[in-house]
């Protein structure tokens, strides 16, 4: 057996650490791969589609690419820490500083190899699905048929090999400047108590609630000056969280008889402090990294919500019509009849309404009020199956269509509620009430009076013009089509909400499909550095068991305490990565004024059931590598 010979099966002997570590890496570049497949794809590179599409997936791209050299480069360190026993023995053995240099640059060039051969051959099989999944996403009109992506496959092996030669090479010079004893000793030093600062553990507490009481606080564009403070803060907070409060709390734990001398709690707990010191700067890397990943998705997921689902409540109408200040009455007429000839082109039934919209001074506002009377109202209501006003004689509702904010931080109906609407006989009418209505004629709110009572407000101070389209009857492809047309002919003055939302998610979609892969990739990779960690630590785990095993320690007592310091450790920073992400998600909605349970739950919720699923696999290969050992 030659020594290239000695480092292959030296791989497959540690298979079981290296699974973990290969296929993140070939999951990496797999993402990188289809991103190559996107940016030398004949319809991108042809100009048919959007360049802004190809320069956001070549940034991703870069973001991925570097990303995986720290991520190669922190797995190939935990590798090293786990094996120091073997080099030790390797030494004893008469192998060389270079020797032990060489078997390391050799056998991550293999995994490395393989993992990306592995990675862009997936990436082949599955092309054509991603390739159709994208095309969905994108909204783009062309069809991305599936090509064999010669120069993807090129530019992504070179660039991976390079990668992992360059990790080799640092690693092979990381490892030489340690010194061959403390590889031979080192898991054999005694590391002595843990110790945690009181005060630090406190200063953690305060840190984190500081942190999340701010970003809970502030609304509006506060978040925005908050926003570095409170990443500061709660960054530092996590930090000392998994290095001194969780083991404090341990220590307590600990002290407490009741807790610690029931069952096998002292089995639990004996260590686990040493466990949380030692893995305290994983669990906080883990943490921060995960935050990201929620967040980014959280945040874009959230925001195009926010985007469409905002045109949608302010503009309930599918085509709306508000024709200039100075147009006259035969602009207005010579408008409205050009609109109904392109719905009727497109085979598009609707039906419509129209009205002249009134302002008039009021008591205490210094600008015109729009005031509508019931029955133009009701008209309008009626295209949206809303609910119907029938305000008595001298009443005047106030009609609030959405949470618009006017200066002073003030909603418009609360502003109108104090105001009154005067008539020309001079008597003033007080406002009885407010009603939350998508009848979209005013944009910060309006008065709703009764007929006979609008009669009686005398000289609008100005009027206007507006023009309502509902659909009946009409596929997406023709209101879209419709709405292009109407908003490019009729000078810009009509306002189509299905063409409007089309062309938001066709911007958006490149954003939301980068920002969703370059998150699964930080996700994956924070469940993986959890697994090296873990592992890592198999061997101690294993002996400790062992001994413990001959004094009476059952295999059912052992799956307990096994399973329950395996979903501490793991879930550790999970937990904290999800009240982070939260938090950050609720700051998100209080910046734009609007509710993201929905979708902070939904991202929230689907990384959970990822990362529980992910725990019960890595359980199930540690608790039984542990078992086979000892029993």
């Amino acid at each position: 057996m030659n020594f290239r010979q000695f480092a292959f099966r030296n791989v497959l002997r540690n298979k079981r650490l290296y699974i973990a570590y290969f296929l993140s890496s070939m999951f990496t570049v797999m993402v990188f791969f289809t991103f190559a497949i996107f940016a030398f794809h004949p319809a991108f590179s042809e100009g048919s589609v959007n360049k802004y599409a190809i320069f956001g997936m070549t940034v991703a791209g870069g973001i991925i690419y570097i990303f995986s050299f720290f991520f190669i480069l922190y797995s190939m360190s935990s590798f090293l820490q786990s094996r120091k026993k073997e080099f030790g023995l390797l030494i004893t053995l008469g192998a060389s500083d270079k020797q032990i240099r060489l078997m390391v640059f050799l056998e991550n060039i293999l995994i490395g190899f393989f993992a990306t051969a592995g990675g862009i051959l997936i990436g082949l099989v599955f092309a054509k699905s991603i390739l159709l999944i994208a095309e969905n996403i994108l909204i783009i009109d062309e069809s991305l048929d599936f090509y064999f992506p010669v120069l993807a496959i090129v530019v992504t092996f070179v660039s991976f090999i390079f990668l992992f030669f360059c990790i080799s090479v640092l690693v092979a010079f990381i490892l030489r400047t340690n010194k061959l004893v403390d590889l031979i000793k080192g898991d054999k030093q005694s590391k002595g108590e843990p110790k945690a600062s009181i005060i630090l553990s406190i200063l953690a507490v305060f840190l984190l609630i500081a942190g999340y009481g701010t970003a809970l606080y502030v609304k509006g564009a506060s978040v925005v000056f908050v926003m570095i403070p409170v990443i500061i803060v709660v960054t530092l907070g996590t930090y000392i969280l998994f290095t001194q409060l969780s083991v404090y709390c341990i220590r307590l734990m600990k002290k407490n008889k009741s807790i610690f001398w029931r069952k096998t709690n002292m089995l639990l707990f004996g260590d686990l402090s040493f466990r949380m010191k030692d893995n305290a700067r994983t669990f906080f890397m883990v943490a921060i990294i995960s935050t990201v990943a929620f967040s980014a998705i959280g945040s874009l997921y959230g925001f195009q919500s926010y985007l469409t689902k905002g045109i949608k409540e302010i503009n309930p109408y599918t085509y709306t019509y508000s024709p200039f200040l100075d147009d006259s009455e035969e602009i207005i007429e010579q408008d409205i009849q050009q609109i109904n000839s392109i719905i009727d082109e497109e085979k598009i039934d609707t039906e419509m309404e129209e009205a002249e919209l009134a302002y008039f001074d009021t008591t205490t506002e210094e600008s015109s009020v729009l005031i509508v009377k019931a029955s133009d109202y009701n008209r309008f209501a009626a295209l949206i199956s809303e609910k119907e006003l029938h305000p008595e004689e001298n009443e005047a509702i106030v009609v609030e269509q959405s949470d618009a904010v006017i200066t002073g931080g003030q909603k418009a109906s609360d502003i109108l509620m104090t105001s009154s609407v005067q008539l020309e006989n001079g008597q003033e009418i007080q406002p009885s009430k407010t009603v939350e209505s998508a009848v979209g004629l005013g944009i910060t709110g309006y008065y709703v009076v009764n007929d006979s009572t609008y009669t009686e407000l005398g000289t609008p101070k100005r009027t206007d013009f507006t023009a309502a389209w509902n659909v009946l009857d009409g596929n997406d492809n023709q209101l879209i089509e419709a709405g292009r047309k109407l908003e490019d002919q009729v000078e810009h003055k009509v306002f189509a909400v299905d063409y409007n939302l089309y062309e938001i998610n066709k911007a958006y979609g490149p954003i939301l499909f980068i920002g969703l892969f370059i998150g699964i990739v930080f996700f994956v990779s924070a469940g993986s550095f959890l697994y090296f960690r873990l592992f890592t630590d198999i061997d101690g785990e294993k002996r400790k068991f062992q001994s413990i095993a001959k004094i009476g320690l059952t295999q059912s007592e052992l799956k307990k305490v096994v399973n329950r310091q395996v979903a501490i450790l793991f879930f550790s920073p999970i937990v904290v990565a999800l009240v982070h992400g939260a938090v950050a998600l609720t700051a998100l909605s209080r910046l734009f004024n609007y509710n993201l349970t929905l979708e902070s739950a939904l991202v929230l919720g689907s990384f959970a059931v990822i990362q529980v699923l992910y725990f019960l696999v890595v359980r199930f290969i540690y608790v039984k590598n542990v078992i086979r050992t000892v029993f």
